[in-house]
């Protein structure tokens, strides 16, 4: 089962590690994690998505990170309204021809093309997974030559974390 957790944390040295860590020793899976500063001096935030077995193991998680000395808050968001968002860059294979093409098909996904090379254009997409994964299915076709996700960022609606 896929779960969003959110987390805030003291920035010192060796706290990413130790956060990771406590999901490594348990045998989860983190199909995702970004981090990034806050508002706040010395705090950050870490996003992460990770694959669980039941919602008992995901509240046994959340506990032992929160008992971490340098974590502040560890909510899992997944069942409450929340924005998740990611970036998405991928490199297509685009002759002159199949341009005009690949333009009108990316145009529905609000994409950008930052990069136009000889043989190959660069998209940015920004969105859910859901919306990077359609996007993926319709480029597809045309031959993806690169590709590099950020990993899922995102937050409460309701509630600060």
């Amino acid at each position: 089962m896929r779960r969003m957790l959110t987390a805030k944390l003291q920035n010192s040295t060796g706290v990413l590690n130790r956060f990771t860590g406590v999901l490594s020793r348990r045998q989860v899976n983190i199909e995702s994690i970004s981090v990034g500063h806050t508002m706040e001096p010395n705090v950050s935030r870490i996003t992460i998505i990770i694959d669980v077995e039941n919602l008992e193991e995901v509240e046994q998680i959340i506990k032992q990170l929160n008992r971490l000395i340098d974590v502040l808050r560890v909510r899992d968001i997944t069942d409450i309204p929340h924005l998740e968002r990611e970036v998405i860059l991928v490199k297509v294979t685009a002759p002159t021809s199949k341009r005009a093409e690949i333009l009108a098909v990316i145009q529905p996904f609000r994409a950008s093309v930052v990069d136009v090379a000889p043989k190959s254009i660069t998209i940015q997409v920004t969105g859910d997974g859901d919306k990077i994964e359609a996007l993926l299915r319709v480029v597809k076709p045309y031959g993806i030559q690169n590709l590099a996700r950020t990993g899922a960022t995102g937050f409460s609606r309701d509630l600060s974390c």
